[in-house]
């Protein structure tokens, strides 16, 4: 990433978070496999029952506005921790601007008179995995993080399975059991039949398996991430001003949510406004699959063409039947449905 998009994605998200206030004032030993393990030939437990709330009503989506119920503490700690790690993640490998007046049905940004419509020069033609890779990951890591990034800057799908503080949580034993260590992150590509531990292993995997060709890009584009010393230290930095989220599993999430299908996810990583969704999903240890939706995604046509409009977050949850917008009423929800009662 240039140092011009690292500014860009902090303005862009910035002046995002700003419009929003607007509404409502009035380890590291790297272990590859030939073959993957038992992770994913265990038959998985029958998908627990859960039902939703019968007051829970799904808010109508209001974009660029901090709704009744958000964070605002948390929203400026993750905005802070954004323009400490440059906005990373914010753009898709090969980012460029197609059109400053796009007129057409697809995706576009809209700022006044502008319509911007952009997308990735090298993307296109990368390998794209034909099931989704697998990810068990703490949020606070700043290992897990950089693997994060890189999975939004090559816009790749990934189910991630949370390991509260690496040493919690069912998946976290699933993965001590199998590996005889609770290391993450840890990657499962079940279209190559791999698996390993380390965040640069994991990182050099990605851009080799699923980036574009090597003469294509300039790998220093890569730097905030590559850059292991200022990549954890930033990380490092923004964890700690987000209160370490994920270090401990939520003491009332149900029993069972590992097992419970995965939750669709669709957004990235720097956002302040997805991050709070992706705190609760990982402190609830539920199975999550992140649709990538940094600048320059192919997903945000997706998202359009399901939808019919564009705004992150936007979660699916196959376990009710639900799908909906607004963060701060998703932490809501997933509050209301995924944990026991006192």
């Amino acid at each position: 990433m240039s140092t011009m998009q690292c500014w860009l994605a902090i303005l862009l998200n910035l002046s995002t978070l700003v419009s929003a206030f607007v509404p409502a004032l009035p380890n590291n030993v790297a272990v590859v496999c030939t073959k993957v393990n038992l992770f994913n030939a265990i038959s998985k437990p029958q998908t627990p029952k859960v039902q939703v709330p019968e007051d829970f009503e799904i808010p109508e989506p209001r974009p660029l506005s901090v709704t009744e119920g958000t964070d605002v503490s948390k929203l400026l700690k993750n905005s802070l921790g954004l323009v400490v790690r440059l906005g990373t993640g914010a753009f898709v490998l090969g980012w460029q601007i197609d059109d400053l007046f796009y007129k057409g049905e697809e995706y576009s940004l809209k700022l006044g008179p502008l319509s911007l419509r952009d997308s990735s020069s090298v993307l296109a033609d990368a390998p794209r995995p034909s099931k989704p890779l697998i990810v068990y990951e703490y949020d606070a890591s700043p290992y897990c993080k950089r693997v994060r990034e890189m999975v939004n800057i090559l816009d790749l799908t990934v189910e991630y399975r949370p390991c509260p503080g690496a040493r919690q949580g069912a998946f976290s034993e699933k993965l001590f059991k199998q590996t005889g260590r609770r290391t993450v992150p840890f990657l499962v590509d079940p279209n190559k039949g791999v698996e390993m531990f380390d965040s640069n292993t994991i990182i050099n995997y990605l851009v080799d398996t699923y980036g574009p060709a090597r003469e294509v890009f300039d790998r220093k584009a890569l730097w905030p991430v590559t850059a292991e010393g200022f990549a954890v230290s930033t990380a490092t930095t923004t964890a700690v001003l987000a209160g370490m989220p994920g270090a401990q599993r939520q003491k009332n999430a149900r029993p069972d949510n590992e097992n419970m299908q995965p939750l669709e996810f669709w957004a990235y990583e720097c956002s302040p406004f997805c991050r709070p969704v992706k705190e609760k999903l990982c402190s609830l240890c539920l199975p999550h699959t992140l649709v990538s939706c940094s600048r320059g995604s192919a997903n945000r046509d997706r998202m359009v063409e399901k939808t019919g409009r564009f705004q992150v977050p936007y979660l699916v949850d196959p376990n009710t039947g639900v799908d909906m917008f607004e963060g701060a009423a998703m932490v809501d929800y997933l509050d209301k449905v995924y944990t026991i009662k006192d």
